[in-house]
């Protein structure tokens, strides 16, 4: 093989190890997520029109821990659910084998809406406007957790001559697509810039939410073009991976909501913050 094909470097994916517990670049990505979240979201309870809603930076701490954990459980559920079912039948317990490994997006973001569905009932607010004032702060936390997927060298792309195509550990000898770059390039830092340009000025209620779900369900079924499917899923109906399938109603969904959040009237996400969910 050429001098020439870059190969991807190897990085112990344990950056320190105290007694038992391993501190892992992939949980540090996700530190890293969770932090640009807190201040990121504090920020935006100083911006009028989110202050006009009743935003605090205690109410928003309240919403971020369970927002968290909304992640984490449904993050993993939706994985065992959506990419191991038929060992999950046969191994129950494997749901809480956390340390093997396996999150999916789509399983953390029903997840959250879960958590945010809960939070509005309790708080007797508007669980569209709440999902807008949330949406921005997720993009940075997507890209971070595809830095650590690239780290620990999984999840790669498909086979490619591309110029910056590498060679990863465990994945033969024909270099390939850094699909995570792609990913972490679209889903993290070009998501996160179009939410929060989008967000600076008051939005009909729902609209930010909706372009949140158009957005990643668009890079992401882009980029399956280029990411190796799973393997023992493979491809599926109409030459789709999984999580094209998993990404296109998030865009039919993005798309009605924003729809509807310009034709539902006058109001904004400020004027009708309060309320029945909508």
């Amino acid at each position: 093989m050429s001098s020439e094909v870059l190969h991807h470097p190897y990085i112990d994916p344990i950056i320190v190890s105290v007694g038992p517990l391993d501190l892992r670049w992939y949980g540090l990505m996700y530190l890293v997520g969770f932090l640009f979240a807190w201040w990121w979201g504090n920020r935006q309870c100083k911006m009028s029109h989110y202050a006009a809603q009743g935003w605090t930076e205690q109410r928003f701490s309240d919403l971020l821990f369970w927002g968290f954990m909304g992640v984490i459980i449904g993050g993993r559920v939706g994985y065992v659910i959506f990419y191991q079912w038929a060992y999950f039948i046969d191994n129950p317990l494997y749901l809480f084998d956390i340390t093997s490994g396996g999150m999916s997006f789509h399983g953390g973001l029903l997840g959250v809406i879960t958590v945010l569905w809960i939070f509005a009932k309790r708080s007797q607010q508007s669980l569209l406007a709440i999902g807008d004032f949330v949406a921005p702060l997720v993009p940075v936390g997507l890209g971070a957790g595809r830095i650590g997927n690239f780290i620990n060298g999984e999840l790669w792309g498909r086979v490619s001559d591309v110029p910056w195509a590498m060679v990863f550990r465990g994945a033969g000898d024909l270099p390939r697509h850094p699909s995570q770059l792609y990913q972490a390039a679209l889903e993290g830092l070009l998501l996160f810039v179009v939410l929060a340009l989008f967000s600076r000025k008051p939005r009909p209620t729902g609209a930010i939410g909706g372009l949140f779900l158009v957005g990643y369900g668009l890079a992401r079924f882009v980029v399956e073009y280029a990411r190796q499917p799973d393997e023992h899923l493979g491809y599926l109906a109409f030459g789709w991976s999984m999580g094209q399938w998993l990404s296109a109603p998030m865009v039919l969904a993005g798309v009605g909501l924003m729809i509807y959040a310009y034709r539902a009237g006058a109001g904004t996400s400020a004027s009708k913050s309060k309320g029945a969910n909508r």
